[in-house]
C-alpha cells in the first residue's frame, strides 16, 4: 500500500498543506502534444493531486516544473495523504475535482475507471506507452481493454535490508535461496543478534512477506489468478506459502522482540532496528523505499547499509514485485487537455529523469538511462525492474479493493498481523482471508 512509499515522519512533515484549485484552460477531450512538442500551453493551470508528501513531493513538483518550463503552463499539487480514493471521490462530488491524479494502488486505478470518474488517455500517450515500457506496465494501467493510466514512478518491492557488520560478525554472505536466508538467519540470531526487524503494527510490511513468498513458490500465473480472486484464498499454494511464511514467523529468536515486539514495531522503527545506533537486528525485508529511512538515520546507502534480491524460494524464480504511482485524468477537471499534455509528459524518459537525478525514484521506463540515477543502489533496484520486463508483478494487495488489500486493522492486513501473533494454523488462516476477499470482490 502506499503508506509502504512515504518516509519517515522527519522527512515528511515538510509541505503537507497545499491546496489549490486548477484554473483557466480549455476541457477538449483529446490529449495535447504540447508537452514534448513546446507547444504553448501558456495561460492553462493543470492541478495534480497525490499522496507524496515531504522529500517525494519536493521532488515531484521540480518534475511539474520541467513541464512548465516546457509549455508554459503553471501546475497546483494538492496533497491528498494516503486514503486518495476518499479525498478525489469528495473532490467530485463537490465539484473540485483536479485534473490529474497520481494514484498508487491498481485497485484503485479500477475503482476510478468503473465509477467513470477517468478520461482514457491519448493515441498520443498510448503510443509513448507501447514504446517505453514493458507490456506489463500498459496491462496494470488498462482496464477493460481501455488504456486509463500511465505508471510514471515504480518501486522495486523484493528487496532484503541487512547490515553489513552484521552479516561479517555472523559470517554469513548475501544468500541466493529462502532456505539459505532462513540457515543465515539462524546463525546471525546464535551471534547474539536477531535476524530480522519486522513491522508487523502496521500490517502491510506482512502482506508482502507473503507475496514474495507466493510469487516464487507459485509462480507468476498463480499469483495474477489470486490477485484477480481467480483461485480462492483456500487453494493448496495459499496454504504452502502461509505455512512457508509461519515457519519463519514460529521462530522468536529470529524476530527483533519475538513475535509480541514485531506486532508493536512499526515499519519506520522495524528500519532503525537494524541501521540505527542501538541495532536489535541483522536484516529487514521491504522495498527499495528503506533507501529513504536508512538515509533519514544519516547513515550511508551502500555502505552502512545494503540489500540482496528477495530470493527464490522452493526451486522457482527469484520474484520481482513492484509497486508504483500511475497518472490518471479526471473527466471531471477542469482543463483535460493540459492535463492530457501533462501526462504524456510524465511518460517520456525526460520527465523520469528530472526525478531520477534528484533520487529517492525509480522509472519503469525503459528509454531512461541508467546513467540518469546518480544513487548506485537505485540505479541497480531501476534495473531490476526493467531487465524483469514481463516478469514482474504488482503488488498483490494494492491490486485488490482497498477493504481487503488497503485498510489497517482488517482485511487481509488484519489478519496476517493475527498470522503473526498466532502461525500454528495456516490452513485456517486461509479460510479467514477467503471469507473476507469473497465479501471485498463482492463489494
Amino acid at each position: 500500500m502506499r503508506v509502504r512509499h512515504t518516509l519517515p515522519a522527519a522527512i515528511a512533515v515538510a509541505g503537507l498543506a497545499l491546496t489549490a484549485t486548477a484554473c483557466g484552460g480549455g476541457s477538449s477531450d483529446s490529449g495535447s502534444s504540447a508537452a514534448k512538442g513546446g507547444q504553448s500551453l501558456k495561460g492553462h493551470t493543470v492541478t495534480v493531486a497525490g499522496v507524496w508528501t515531504g522529500e517525494e513531493q519536493a521532488s515531484f513538483k521540480k518534475v511539474l516544473q520541467g513541464f512548465t518550463d516546457a509549455t508554459g503552463a503553471k501546475t497546483d499539487f494538492v496533497s491528498t495523504g494516503d486514503n486518495v480514493s476518499t479525498v478525489i471521490g469528495s473532490k467530485i462530488a463537490g465539484g473540485d475535482a483536479p485534473d490529474v491524479v497520481m494514484v498508487p494502488q491498481v485497485g484503485v486505478v479500477q475503482q476510478f475507471a468503473g465509477n467513470g470518474w477517468l478520461q482514457p488517455l491519448s493515441s498520443a500517450v498510448d503510443a509513448e506507452v507501447t514504446q517505453n515500457y514493458a507490456p506489463v506496465w500498459k496491462n496494470y494501467g488498462t482496464v477493460k481493454g481501455q488504456l486509463y493510466a500511465l505508471y510514471f514512478k515504480a518501486s522495486d518491492k523484493s528487496t532484503v535490508w541487512y547490515s553489513p557488520t552484521a552479516f561479517a560478525n555472523a559470517g554469513v554472505t548475501p544468500p541466493t535461496t529462502y532456505a539459505q536466508m532462513m540457515t543465515d538467519a539462524k546463525t546471525i540470531s546464535d551471534s547474539g543478534l536477531a535476524a530480522f526487524s519486522i513491522g508487523g503494527q502496521d500490517g502491510w510490511p506482512l502482506t508482502d512477506w507473503f507475496e514474495n513468498i507466493y510469487l516464487s513458490q507459485a509462480g507468476p500465473d498463480n499469483y495474477d489468478k489470486l490477485a484477480k480472486h481467480q483461485i480462492k484464498w483456500t487453494d493448496p499454494t495459499v496454504v504452502k506459502a502461509l505455512t512457508t511464511l509461519g515457519d519463519f514467523f514460529k521462530q522468536d529468536d529470529l524476530i527483533a522482540g519475538g513475535r509480541k515486539g514485531a506486532l508493536a514495531t512499526d515499519f519506520p522503527t522495524s528500519v532503525e532496528q537494524v541501521f540505527g545506533d542501538s541495532p536489535k537486528a541483522g536484516m529487514t525485508y521491504e522495498g527499495d523505499f528503506v533507501s529513504g529511512n536508512v538515509q533519514a538515520l544519516h547513515k550511508k546507502v551502500g555502505t552502512d547499509a545494503k540489500f540482496f534480491p528477495f530470493p527464490a524460494v522452493d526451486g522457482g524464480q527469484a520474484p520481482v514485485v513492484g509497486g508504483g504511482d500511475a497518472a490518471v485524468v479526471l473527466n471531471k477537471g477542469k482543463d483535460k487537455a493540459a492535463g492530457m499534455a501533462l501526462v504524456k509528459y510524465l511518460a517520456s524518459p525526460q520527465a523520469a529523469a528530472i526525478w531520477a537525478k534528484a533520487g529517492g525514484f525509480i522509472s519503469p521506463n525503459k528509454a531512461v538511462p541508467l546513467t540518469d540515477y546518480t544513487d548506485p543502489t537505485l540505479r541497480e533496484t531501476a534495473k531490476s525492474i526493467v531487465d524483469a520486463g514481463n516478469g514482474v508483478r504488482f503488488d498483490m494487495s494494492d491490486q485488490a479493493p482497498a477493504a481487503f488489500g488497503g485498510t489497517a486493522g482488517t482485511g487481509e492486513w488484519k489478519i496476517l498481523q493475527d498470522f503473526l501473533r498466532d502461525p500454528s494454523n495456516p490452513a485456517k488462516t486461509a479460510q479467514t482471508l477467503e471469507s473476507a476477499a469473497a465479501k471485498a470482490y463482492q463489494g
